[in-house]
């Protein structure tokens, strides 16, 4: 069978990485790559680099990787619709819910693949937490809370902190538990400058019953990187920077100090740090896309799902904005 026919456009701080993953990945081929400003990192390999989609598309492409800015994210995944390409678009799918439901609409009355860049999903730390929590090691889960800060990105121009990397945050928290935001309560601030938020603080309501929370700035000069699963048999940690997943089990030994023993909530017990397989996340999350492209089974972040990020991360910005609990367009608890 011949390899897949693959183009990338935008040529970015994602885009060169996208380029270096395709370039190597079994079954595919990357043909041409695109983007108005060329090949600033030279990252096309003596490949054709064309500066608009149409001209990509003319390379008879199965598939496109679409990591361009946000607010072209529409334009360019309906043109790609309209030529019959499959396409995987970087998060966000789009800036707003009215676009990105354009989106999902032009690709599924094309018969095509669409999926979207939330690499976090494919970190080996949050894969195996998912695995685990489905195999009910953590019993009822009670509260998810999420840490995700660290210094400003100079290369993000059109969107905020939600957009950018609360959408994570948003999509992670769904992912593990298999179940949807239904309700958002968010704070806010403005420190940089930018016409951006860049902190949000969030609190809220799966459909499950499940209680979340989730901080996220461009304000702190560590980066940090937390999910923690907390439950009735202990807590899941994963750190998303080193990749790794740790698990606090409640107690089990009685307490001798009496002090101590009148409380009656949950105590310390064993710690494990367990030893899993790390491969990079941005080649997992292409082997997805390529086995869904092929018709295979392939845990892709799908179109629909990305389109319910973005109404969350809309009803976490209403939230901060009008100092209100919202509930998710589309979600009833």
């Amino acid at each position: 069978m011949a390899n897949l026919r693959a183009g990338l456009i935008g040529l970015g701080m994602m885009g060169r990485h996208h380029a270096r993953v395709l370039a190597s990945l079994e079954g595919v081929d990357l043909v041409a790559v695109a983007d108005p400003g060329g090949d600033k990192f030279n990252v096309a390999g003596g490949r054709p680099v064309h500066e608009t989609i149409e001209q990509l598309i003319a390379e008879k492409l199965d598939y496109c990787m679409v990591a361009v800015p946000t607010q072209y994210h529409a334009e360019i995944a309906k043109s790609l619709a309209e030529a019959g390409v499959h396409a995987m678009i970087e998060k966000p799918l789009a800036g707003s819910s009215a676009e990105a439901t354009e989106i999902a609409k032009a690709f599924e009355a094309a018969g095509l693949v669409g999926a979207v860049g939330h690499i976090e999903r494919y970190n080996p730390a949050l894969q195996a937490l998912r695995v685990r929590l489905e195999a009910g090691e953590l019993g009822d889960i009670y509260q998810i809370t999420t840490r995700r800060q660290g210094p400003f990105p100079a290369r993000i121009a059109d969107v905020g902190v939600v957009l950018d990397l609360a959408t994570h945050d948003i999509d992670l928290t769904a992912w593990v538990t298999q179940s949807p935001f239904v309700t958002v309560a968010a704070q806010s601030a403005h420190k940089s400058g930018r016409q951006y938020e860049d902190l949000i603080a969030v609190t809220g309501k799966l459909a499950n019953g499940t209680v979340t929370s989730h901080l996220v700035n461009w304000l702190s000069p560590m980066k940090e990187r937390l999910t923690v699963v907390t439950g009735e048999k202990g807590a899941f940690i994963a750190d998303t920077l080193t990749a790794d997943l740790t698990f606090h089990s409640n107690g089990t030994v009685q307490t001798a100090w009496d002090d101590v023993a009148h409380f009656r909530g949950v105590s310390e017990g064993d710690m494990i740090r367990y030893a899993i397989s790390k491969p990079e996340p941005l080649k997992t999350e292409h082997e997805a896309f390529r086995d869904a492209v092929l018709g295979k089974e392939a845990d892709i972040v799908t179109l629909q799902q990305g389109l319910t990020t973005v109404k969350v991360a809309e009803a976490v910005l209403q939230s901060a904005a009008e100092a209100r609990t919202v509930a998710v367009a589309g979600e009833t608890q």
